[in-house]
C-alpha cells in the first residue's frame, strides 16, 4: 500500500509541477489510473498535501467535481497563520512537530542543520516533564520559533 500511496503522491506532485504548481484532478479518473479505489486517492490528499506540507486542496463533489491543489508558499501570512493556529494549537506531539520541521526544510525556509537543532529542542529528553505538559511546550515552543524565523 505504501509503493502505491507513494506513486500516486508523486505523479500528482509531477503534474503539479508541470502546471506550475497548481492541477486539477479528478478523482475517479486518477483512481483509474492506479487501478485502486476512490477513497485511496482521498487517503493521499488528506496525508500528503496538507496545508503544514504547503498545499492548499480543494474540492468539489458531484458528477462534474473536481479536486484543485494548489502548491502554496509557506511564508505566505495566512500559512504562518494556519500553523500557528490550526496545526499546532495548544498542544503538539514529537511526529506532528517533525512533520512540520520537514516541510519547513523542503520548502527551504530553514537548512538541515537549523532542523535538527530545532528537532533537539523539541525532544522529550530536552523536555523534561510528563506527556500532557511536554506536548503543551513543545507547541509553545515551537509557535515562538516560527514566529522569528517566518
Amino acid at each position: 500500500m505504501a509503493r502505491l500511496t507513494n506513486s500516486i503522491a508523486d505523479f500528482i506532485i509531477d503534474l503539479l509541477d508541470a502546471q506550475g504548481g497548481s492541477v486539477e484532478i479528478q478523482r475517479n479518473i486518477i483512481a483509474q489510473r492506479f487501478s485502486c479505489a476512490p477513497s485511496q486517492i482521498n487517503y493521499v490528499l488528506t496525508t500528503r498535501f496538507t496545508p503544514y506540507k504547503g498545499y492548499y486542496v480543494e474540492s468539489r463533489r458531484g458528477g462534474g467535481g473536481f479536486i484543485r491543489i494548489v502548491r502554496a508558499e509557506i511564508s505566505d501570512s495566512q500559512m504562518l497563520k494556519y500553523i500557528l493556529e490550526d496545526e499546532i494549537g495548544d498542544s503538539l506531539t514529537k511526529d506532528k512537530a517533525d512533520e512540520i520541521i520537514d516541510n519547513l526544510l523542503e520548502n527551504d525556509i530553514i537548512d538541515k542543520r537549523e532542523a535538527e537543532i530545532i528537532r533537539v529542542g523539541l525532544s522529550d529528553r530536552s523536555i523534561c516533564t510528563d506527556g500532557t505538559s511536554r506536548n503543551i511546550i513543545r507547541a509553545s515552543i515551537l509557535k515562538n520559533i516560527l514566529l522569528v524565523i517566518l
